[in-house]
């Protein structure tokens, strides 16, 4: 059986273990330039010496538009690679793997970050800015967008592929394409909020043409010994929409286009009553797997044996932790001692007395 401490070898990358940081939206540029901050060194950093084999940073938007908030991070500047590299060094001095999320968020962009306060669209006077999508059908409650033209979906194509040269200049080890939760890359795939009659519409291969452009051009930029994965919403749980065969069919198709592991989530496109089980998204990651393609598994995911059951029952090769990771940074380390291989837990040496079951170390001095 694989174990969650086995470590996992994609193209160049040898992860240290399968235990994932599942990107998160923090929401702290409170300057709104995109550029991260020493909250986000601090954050991810801890995770890091935590003993997550990748820390996934959050969604990081390729264009100012593209963002969901003004807080939101960016790599559309040199300036915001400038400032998540010394982030990403002091996860690698870790031990870390580090990734980011590459992302437009389309309709569901220019809202009000989910901390207390205002929600919906942020008005022009605010600072919010007019949203795109594939068709102007707006996100209830949300602003209408207007639709893409076939000149602003190429620059979007752009702005990914360029960020992913940034993200290898800030020294990223991994870029994520957010495909899901209905941002713009999935909002391409789902018949529900793509009405196009061009060659970006319409059937499976129309819906998925521009998820397979910016595949293929950011594969172009992206160094060949660094791994590229998609993040899919695997079903819109409502009949209709995207479908797990679809995602299934998917994840073949960009495998042939270089893509090296679907990180497998669902919904967030359209309202719908989501069942939300611990684990409740594994089977879509099973069901995606069957394409022969590496898969992560995300959503209630919380003890140490659960995960570890994900893998013996063939279901994933790794496992994205969310929000059990806000509250336990060291969540790997825990579970290196609840499956009985203290010995597997990444521990920073100033850490060692806290490690369980205890290893000798230097009296307590101060």
């Amino acid at each position: 059986m694989t174990s969650l401490f086995d470590p996992l070898r994609l193209r160049g990358l040898t992860l240290a273990n399968r235990i994932f940081l599942s990107p998160m939206c923090m929401y702290m540029c409170e300057a709104r330039d995109g550029v991260p901050t020493d909250w986000h060194l601090v954050h991810y950093g801890a995770r890091a010496a935590g003993g997550f084999g990748l820390v996934i940073v959050e969604a990081t938007a390729v264009l100012p538009e593209g963002r969901i908030s003004p807080e939101d991070c960016g790599l559309w500047n040199d300036a915001q690679a400038d400032g998540w590299a010394p982030i990403v060094a002091f996860g690698h001095a870790q031990g870390a793997a580090m990734g980011v999320q590459l992302a437009h968020a389309g309709r569901k962009a220019s809202v009000h970050r989910d901390h207390p306060g205002p929600s919906g669209s942020v008005p022009a006077a605010d600072g919010g800015w007019p949203t795109v999508a594939p068709s102007a059908v707006a996100f209830p409650g949300l602003a209408e967008p207007t639709e893409l033209t076939e000149a602003g979906i190429a620059e979007v194509v752009a702005a990914f592929a360029a960020a992913a040269v940034r993200a290898d200049r800030a020294g990223f080890d991994v870029v994520e394409l957010h495909a899901a939760h209905g941002y713009l890359l999935f909002e391409f795939l789902s018949p529900f909020t793509n009405h196009r009659t061009d060659g970006y519409g319409g059937d499976f291969e129309g819906r998925t043409r521009l998820l397979v452009e910016v595949v293929d051009a950011v594969r172009a930029v992206w160094p060949e010994h660094k791994p590229l994965f998609v993040r899919v919403s695997a079903t819109e749980w409502t009949e209709g929409g995207w479908t797990p065969e679809e995602s299934t069919r998917l994840a073949g198709l960009l495998a042939g286009h270089g893509v090296d592991l679907m990180d497998v989530s669902s919904g967030g496109n359209v309202l719908a009553r989501i069942p939300t089980d611990p684990g409740y998204q594994v089977p879509l990651a099973r069901a995606v797997r069957q394409a022969g393609v590496p898969t992560a598994a995300v959503g209630r995911i919380t003890e140490p044996a659960q995960a570890q059951a994900i893998l013996d029952a063939g279901s994933a090769d790794a496992v994205l932790l969310g929000r059990v990771a806000l509250r336990e940074p060291s969540w790997p380390q825990r579970a290196a001692s609840e499956l009985g291989s203290p010995e597997l837990g990444r521990y920073p040496d100033s850490y060692l007395r806290g490690r369980w079951p205890a290893v000798a170390v230097q009296p307590e001095r101060g």
